[in-house]
């Protein structure tokens, strides 16, 4: 037996606080030390960051890290340990993103990446370039400083593996794995058994699985020991990096650390047996044929042992079940754990957020609670850094600490129910109850005077007073009317955000929390500059029906019992006057449900249906139910608003990222905001083809849908076009 004891981690780094980061990659050392493990990975950029973003272009955050590298193999961190550092490193003049490894205070080889993540959130090619060589390393020169320290000129760069004296070891960075053709299928063939995986991958809903399923499938017909590090935390921008670093053998599990966590450091070990890599490998006739022709890949050698033999004092890791969140659970902790980083390094002093007793404000309420919770759990746990920062931000003295939930969410989230003249007293008593519930500091304020003192206002200037729809009045109006209310809230919220902890006696400020939900950001269903502006936005980029999933779930599973009333009334913005035969609800005004705005946003965004492609794939999807000039009506009513309402995503509150098909215009989903709202080109097309259509089905001569997408002519079974 080759008996072989790794070792990855989570990490919570911060982009550019160097002094954070090394002190979380020392502290994962030597607990990887203290149990005897040989291998240590951590996540990809892990010296700098991942979130450095156009940081990445500067030459000092190149220079401090190599500073930082210098100081880690100074010491005896890596003594008798192979440890894996992700880093940029400039090579001539190009940037790389790197993994350097490094063993008994020298680097081994540094390996660039080869395939670099650019979609969605990742813009990699913006800073790095992909190293494309792969068929000899070549020479590095270590800068000055570093060479002269290490009493080493220069190092192996690029692709390749370390041959060690008994086994095999190569690094694969993140998006190298979800490549057609990854890194680790050659290398496998060129007898590598473990393979070291740094990520820096974000939070998705239910996105885990996909990860969790590639890890496995790199090893299931190949073999190997598939190590993998990430993130975990809010590095300092809108991704939550969901950790859940693990071990694979041969396909299977072995260890698997947690997805969502408050600690800065968390270290996931697994002892495995090389020679169960061997027996696999030689059990599969195909992987030997292939494995005897294969390309040769350049290598390292290093005159250094990593396994230990066949004893009894060692217990191997045995399979896992694997851990997976649930979509209400995930919603649950991804943002408080997120919300619990931007709070304690931004020196806010807590939260604020403008109650209204509905599902959105309910469900960013009920996620601050959450945070509570999990603070005071991890205290409970002996976590000494969640202590020290709930301490300081809960400004505790005489050697007190947060013991309870709802007594630390007194102290550090602030909720006011700001109500008016149209406000229901069911939404009101929603939401007295549900602060209670969670232990938020309250506050009941009408803000009738201040609307009313406006409307005289413009009264005065300009000789006319505007009325309600239902009064009499236009649409402008109404509009006008509703905005006048949003608007004052904002502004309201602001200001007590910034005095109220002035008010009680306490130094700091606290941070305005919003909470637009995605579809309502995609469809523009929100006024400008009003409570959905805010400082940061927990529930931005998650969807109305999963949102009113996880209130469901959490009236059952963290105390908060009102939610369920809270879930079950219907959705509505009491921006208007309620009546005995009129009460304001968001899908009427919208003109679409909050059901079909998630098949309008998926089509838009993860599927890229511009209007004429997703009329066609509704008509398949909506066909048993509506005919196609209904489906016509209602993709044309979406993107009218979608068009208009696109510059409010210019202005959008910084959210959590958590949904795919999110509208968020600063970094995701990048489109104009000045559209033709009326979609001349587009809309002609679909009526075009709802005529032809309607001919179709008339028996007169036509074309339809074929069950490909394409469009057929009458007779003659030949496709014109395609979806």
């Amino acid at each position: 037996m080759r008996l072989l004891k790794v070792a990855t981690c989570n990490l919570n780094q911060w982009a550019m606080d160097f002094d954070v980061n090394v002190k979380n990659i020392k502290e994962s050392i030597s607990r990887a030390k203290e149990v005897g493990a040989v291998i240590r990975l951590g996540p990809e950029l892990e010296i700098t960051g991942y979130g450095c973003e156009d940081h990445f272009l500067e030459l000092d955050t190149v220079t401090h890290a190599w500073e930082c590298l210098k100081d880690i193999l100074l010491g005896d961190w890596t003594d008798g340990i192979l440890c894996s550092f992700g880093m940029p490193v400039i090579k001539g003049s190009e940037r790389y993103n790197c993994q350097v490894l490094c063993l008994n205070r020298k680097i081994i080889m540094i390996r660039p990446k080869m395939w670099l993540a650019n979609d969605g959130n990742y813009r990699e090619l913006r800073w790095f370039t992909a190293w494309k060589s792969k068929d000899q390393l070549v020479d590095f020169q270590l800068p000055h400083e570093v060479s002269e320290a290490l009493s080493q000129k220069s190092v192996p760069f690029g692709y390749g593996y370390m041959q060690f004296l008994d086994t095999a070891v190569a690094a694969e960075v993140c998006e190298e794995l979800f490549t057609p053709i990854p890194p680790h299928t050659e290398l496998a063939l060129n007898g590598v058994e473990v393979f070291m995986n740094a990520s820096g991958s974000h939070h998705q809903l239910r996105k885990l699985d996909l990860r969790l399923r590639a890890f496995i499938g790199a090893t299931h017909t190949r073999g190997g020991v598939y190590m993998y590090s990430n993130h975990q935390g809010c590095d300092g921008g809108r991704l939550y990096y969901d950790g859940c670093s693990c071990v694979v053998l041969n396909g299977e599990l072995v260890a698997q650390g947690s997805q969502f966590s408050l600690k800065d450091v968390e270290v996931v070990v697994a002892q495995v047996d090389l020679d169960a890599v061997a027996s696999l490998r030689g059990s599969i006739s195909s992987f030997q044929e292939q494995a005897s022709c294969k390309a040769r890949a350049p290598s390292v050698a290093v005159p250094h042992y990593l396994c230990k033999p066949f004893t009894l004092k060692i217990a191997l890791s045995s399979p896992l079940k694997i851990t997976y969140h649930s979509p209400e659970e995930e919603i649950a902790f991804g943002p408080a754990c997120w919300l619990w980083d931007y709070l304690r390094r931004s020196g806010a002093s807590g939260f604020l957020l403008p109650l209204s007793g509905g599902a959105d404000s309910s469900s960013v309420a009920a996620i601050v609670g959450c945070m509570c919770q999990l603070v005071v759990k991890d205290i409970e746990g002996g976590d000494d850094q969640v202590k020290a920062d709930a301490i300081r931000i809960g400004q505790y003295t005489d050697g007190q600490y947060p013991t309870d939930s709802k007594e630390f969410a007194k102290r550090i989230f602030y909720t006011v129910y700001m109500g008016s003249e149209n406000s229901s007293e069911a939404t009101r008593m929603r939401a007295k109850v549900l602060a209670d519930e969670i232990g938020s500091w309250h506050l009941n304020v009408s803000i009738d005077t201040v609307v009313s003192s406006l409307i005289s206002l413009f009264q005065t200037v300009t000789g006319k007073r505007p009325r309600y729809k239902i009064d009499g009045g236009s649409n402008i109006e109404n509009l006008g009317l509703q905005n006048i209310q949003a608007r004052v809230r904002m502004v309201l919220a602001f200001m007590l955000a910034s005095l109220l902890p002035w008010v009680h006696s306490k130094s700091g400020f606290y941070l305005v929390l919003g909470s637009s939900n995605v579809d309502e950001g995609l469809r523009g269903y929100l006024t400008k500059y009003d409570c959905s502006s805010a400082d940061i936005n927990p529930i931005g980029s998650i969807s109305k029906q999963d949102l009113r999933a996880f209130l469901r779930w959490a009236a059952n599973h963290i105390g908060y019992p009102s939610l369920a009333e809270v879930e079950a009334a219907p959705p509505t913005a009491e921006l208007e006057p309620i009546r005995s035969n009129y009460s304001q609800l968001d899908e009427v005004d919208m003109g679409m449900t909050y059901e079909e705005l998630s098949v309008y946003g998926r089509m838009r965004k993860i599927f890229r249906c511009g209007p004429v492609s997703m009329f066609k794939n509704l008509c398949y999807k909506w066909g048993s139910k509506l005919t196609p000039s209904e489906v016509s009506d209602k993709v044309k009513h979406f993107f009218k608003y979608y068009s208009i309402n696109r510059h409010k995503m210019t202005v959008l509150t910084p959210s959590y990222h958590a949904e795919s098909y999110s509208p968020e215009d600063n970094r995701f989903d990048l489109r104009q905001f000045l559209y033709n709202a009326r979609w001349p080109y587009q809309f002609r097309k679909i009526d075009e083809l709802v005529q032809q259509l309607d001919d179709s089905q008339a028996g007169a001569p036509g074309l339809h849908i074929t069950e490909g997408g394409g469009v057929v002519g009458a007779g003659s079974g030949d496709p014109k076009a395609g979806l």
